[in-house]
C-alpha cells in the first residue's frame, strides 16, 4: 500500500494522471559554485542526506568566516530523515556537519574512518555528538538507509585519502554518485581506484550518473599525485636556508610526500596552524601517514635550530587572514618572521575567489626579501579533479542511461554534459541544474520538478552567529560609501530642543559641513511637522507614549533619499534621538536663515558638527552643543567679510522636491 505521504510527492502527468512514485535528488549545495556541496536523496518517505559541506566567503562577505547552505527543506522535513552519507574528509564535504547538527537530527552518519575521525572532533567542539552516531565504513561495504536506499562504497583516488564514490540502488534503478574522484593509478598510500565494481555496475546498468565536473573544462588526464615528488624534492635540496612550504592541510599524500623528503634531506619539521596539527594527528593515528615522532619538533624550539636543518609546514595557501603564512607574510607572527634566505613553496593553486588574497600574500613575501616558488610551471601542485579523459573514463566504465553534472561551476556543468554527449549520453537526458533544482527520475525518465527553497547561509567567527542580508547589507554600505551619525534632540512635546549633530565617517562628499546640517535640521522638523502623530500617542499619564525607534527610522529614510539624490552616495544612516521632557524650549533652528547671517566654517578629517558647522567635543551634552550655537552668533567684522566669500546663496540652499513642499505647508 502506498502511503498518504508518498502519494503527495508522486508525480503528474499532463493530463492529470498520477504517475508512479519517483526518485528525487535535490542539490542544496555544490552547483555554479565551488564548495558547501549538499546533496538530498528522496523516496517516498525516506530522505537521505549525501555530504554537508561549506565554503567560504567572497570579497564582499564582510566578517564572514564561512558560507552554508540554506538547509529549510531539510529542517521542514527532518523527520524523513534517516541518514547521512560522507564521501570523504575535505571541508566542503563534511564542513557543514556540526552546524546542521544544532537544528535537526541526523539519525546516523556513514563514512571512511579518516573523515569519521576528522569529523568527531568537529562536533566534540562544537557540542553536538549526541545528535547523531557515527559509523565508519570500508571499500565494498554496502549499508541500508531507510527502506529505498542501499548504498555501496567504491575505493577513489583524490587528492585526500579514503575518499569513495557511491553505488546506491533505489526502487527506481541505480544510480552512481562519484563524489570528487581523478583516476590516479599510482596513488602514493597504494589504495587503487576500485574500477571493477564502477564496470560491474556499468553491466547491471546505471540509470543516472552524477559526477564531479571541477576539471571539465581541462583536456587530458589528471597527472597523478606522485608527478609532484620529484620537483619537490629538488627545491627542498636546492635551499640554503629554511623551507617553508604551503599546501591544503587535508592533502594528506602530499603532506606524507613533504614529510618524506623532509627525513631525506635531514630536516627537521615545525607545524603551524591548527588544522594541519589536527589533521596530520589524526592520519598518524590512523596509519594513514608514516612518520618517526623526533622528526617534528616544536615550533617555539626549531627557531634555535640551523636553518639549513629546518622545514616549516603550514597553512595560507589560500591566503586566509588569519593562517599561519598571512600572518608571517605581515610581520604578524610570534614566532615566525622572514628571512632573505628562506625558499617558500606554494604547494596548491588558488580556489576561485581566493586569487587575489594568494597574489598578495606571495607579493608580501617576495617584498620580504623571501624567495618565492608558486604556479604551475614549478610542478610541485596537482589537482585531486578529474580532468576531461577522466570523466570520459568514468562515463565509459558507468555507461549510464541519464547524466548529471555535479560540484562545479555554470561553464564547468556545460563542458561536463558537451563531454557526456560526446560518450553517447542523448541531450534530452542530461540536466544542468543549479542548488534547489529537483531531478525527478523514473526508470525510463528524467525530469526537472517544483524547485526548493536554496541559497545561504552566513556565519560569523563562531560558526554560531547567523549574518543575515540585513546585517551584510549594512556591512557593505559602511565598506563602500561609509557611515553617517546623526544626535538629535527631540521633546516628548514633538520640537527639537538642541541642533542636531551630525558625524561623518569614511564618507566622501564635497558638500559643505554647514550643508548637511542644514539638511539634517530639515529632515527632522519635516517628520516632527508632519508625522510626529503617527509616533506619540496619549497614554492616562502626562508623558505620551512615543515611537522613538519609528522616528529614527522616518529620519534615516529621508536624509538617505536626499544623500542619494543630491550626493550621489549612499552611506549607512544611524539616527539616535535623546529624549527631552516636555515644556523644554524648542530650538529656533537655522536651516531658514539667511547665509549672511551665519559663517560656514568647513572642516577637514573628523567631522563632528552642530547645525552652525563648528566642532564639538563628540562627547559633549546637547545643552553644550545648543550654548555653542546661541554663542556663535556674535560675528566681528572679519567673520562677517568671510561670510561673504564664503556663503552659497539662497537658492543653493533650498533643495528642491520635499523642502520646498514642507515650507510652503509652514507658511
Amino acid at each position: 500500500m502506498t502511503s498518504s505521504s508518498t502519494i503527495s510527492r508522486s508525480t503528474s502527468s499532463r493530463d492529470g494522471k498520477a504517475k508512479e512514485p519517483c526518485l528525487r535528488v535535490i542539490p542544496l549545495g555544490g552547483l555554479h559554485e565551488i564548495g558547501k556541496n549538499t546533496c538530498v536523496f528522496e523516496y517516498g518517505d525516506d530522505i537521505m542526506m549525501v555530504d554537508a559541506g561549506l565554503a567560504f566567503p567572497s570579497d564582499g562577505m564582510h566578517g564572514v568566516n564561512v558560507v552554508m547552505p540554506d538547509t529549510s527543506y531539510l529542517r521542514e522535513n527532518q523527520k524523513r530523515i534517516r541518514g547521512m552519507i560522507v564521501t570523504h574528509g575535505h571541508e566542503d564535504h563534511i564542513g557543514g556537519i556540526p552546524h546542521h547538527l544544532k537544528h535537526f537530527n541526523i539519525p546516523v552518519i556513514y563514512g571512511p574512518r579518516l573523515a569519521m575521525s576528522m569529523l568527531q572532533g568537529k562536533m566534540e567542539e562544537a557540542g553536538v555528538t549526541d545528535r547523531t552516531t557515527i559509523q565508519t565504513v570500508s571499500p565494498r561495504d554496502v549499508v541500508k538507509v531507510g527502506q529505498h536506499f542501499s548504498v555501496e562504497f567504491i575505493r577513489n583516488t583524490h587528492s585526500m585519502a579514503d575518499s569513495f564514490s557511491l553505488a546506491i540502488t533505489t526502487p527506481v534503478g541505480s544510480v552512481i554518485f562519484t563524489g570528487d574522484f581523478k583516476f590516479d593509478h599510482t596513488p602514493v598510500d597504494g589504495e587503487n581506484f576500485d574500477m571493477a565494481r564502477l564496470a560491474h555496475h556499468g553491466e547491471q546498468g546505471v540509470l543516472c550518473l552524477f559526477s564531479d565536473s571541477t576539471n571539465a573544462e581541462v583536456p587530458g588526464f589528471c597527472p597523478p599525485e606522485r608527478s609532484v615528488f620529484p620537483a619537490l624534492d629538488r627545491h627542498i635540496a636546492q635551499a640554503d636556508g629554511r623551507v617553508i612550504i604551503t599546501t591544503f592541510a587535508s592533502s594528506i599524500h602530499r603532506v606524507s610526500m613533504i614529510l618524506e623528503l623532509a627525513l631525506k634531506n635531514g630536516r627537521k619539521v615545525g607545524l603551524l596552524g591548527r588544522s594541519m596539527l589536527n589533521v596530520i594527528a589524526k592520519a598518524r593515528e590512523l596509519g594513514y601517514m608514516r612518520a618517526p615522532d623526533d622528526l617534528f619538533v616544536p615550533i617555539k624550539q626549531i627557531r634555535d635550530m640551523p636553518d639549513r636543518e629546518t622545514l616549516l609546514l603550514m597553512t595560507g595557501s589560500q591566503g586566509e587572514p588569519l593562517a599561519a603564512l598571512s600572518r608571517i607574510s605581515r610581520g604578524e607572527h610570534q614566532h615566525v618572521q622572514v628571512k632573505n634566505s628562506d625558499t617558500i613553496i606554494f604547494s596548491a593553486s588558488p580556489i576561485p575567489g581566493n586569487t587575489i588574497s594568494v597574489v598578495n600574500t606571495i607579493d608580501r613575501l617576495m617584498m620580504l626579501g623571501a624567495k618565492v616558488v608558486y604556479g604551475k610551471g614549478e610542478g610541485i601542485h596537482v589537482s585531486g579533479h578529474g580532468f576531461q579523459e577522466d570523466h570520459k573514463l568514468m562515463l565509459a566504465l558507468t555507461k549510464p542511461k541519464f547524466f548529471v553534472p555535479v560540484h562545479g561551476e555554470h561553464r564547468m556543468l556545460i563542458c561536463h554534459s558537451k563531454t557526456a554527449q560526446s560518450m553517447g549520453v542523448a541531450s534530452e537526458n542530461i540536466l544542468i541544474l543549479d542548488n534547489g533544482d529537483v531531478v525527478q527520475l523514473s526508470a525510463d525518465s528524467i525530469s526537472k520538478g517544483d524547485s526548493v527553497k536554496a541559497g545561504i547561509e552566513l556565519l560569523d567567527a563562531s560558526r554560531n552567529g547567523i549574518v543575515d542580508a540585513r546585517v551584510l547589507k549594512e556591512r557593505q554600505q559602511l565598506a563602500e560609501d561609509g557611515v553617517v551619525t546623526v544626535l538629535a534632540a527631540i521633546s516628548t512635546d514633538g520640537v527639537m530642543v538642541a541642533p542636531p549633530r551630525v558625524n561623518l565617517r569614511g564618507v566622501v562628499t564635497a558638500a559643505d559641513p554647514r550643508k548637511m546640517s542644514i539638511w539634517t535640521e530639515r529632515e527632522i522638523s519635516w517628520v516632527l511637522e508632519n508625522r510626529w502623530k503617527q509616533f506619540s500617542r496619549q497614554t492616562d499619564g502626562k508623558t505620551p507614549e512615543v515611537d522613538w525607534m519609528g522616528l529614527q527610522r522616518e529620519v534615516e529614510v529621508g536624509l538617505g533619499r536626499r544623500m542619494r539624490r543630491e550626493l550621489q552616495v549612499e552611506p549607512l544612516l544611524l539616527c539616535l534621538v535623546q529624549p527631552a521632557p516636555g515644556g523644554t524650549p524648542a530650538y529656533k533652528g537655522m536651516a531658514d536663515a539667511e547665509p549672511e547671517d551665519r559663517s560656514v566654517t568647513r572642516i577637514r578629517g573628523d567631522r563632528d558638527l552642530a547645525s552652525n558647522g563648528r566642532r564639538t567635543p563628540a562627547a559633549a551634552p546637547v545643552k553644550v552643543a545648543a550654548a555653542v550655537s546661541a554663542t556663535s552668533t556674535t560675528k566681528t567684522v572679519a567673520d562677517q567679510a568671510n561670510v561673504k566669500t564664503q556663503s552659497e546663496p539662497e537658492s543653493a540652499e533650498v533643495p528642491s522636491g520635499r523642502t520646498r513642499r514642507r515650507r510652503s505647508a509652514a507658511a
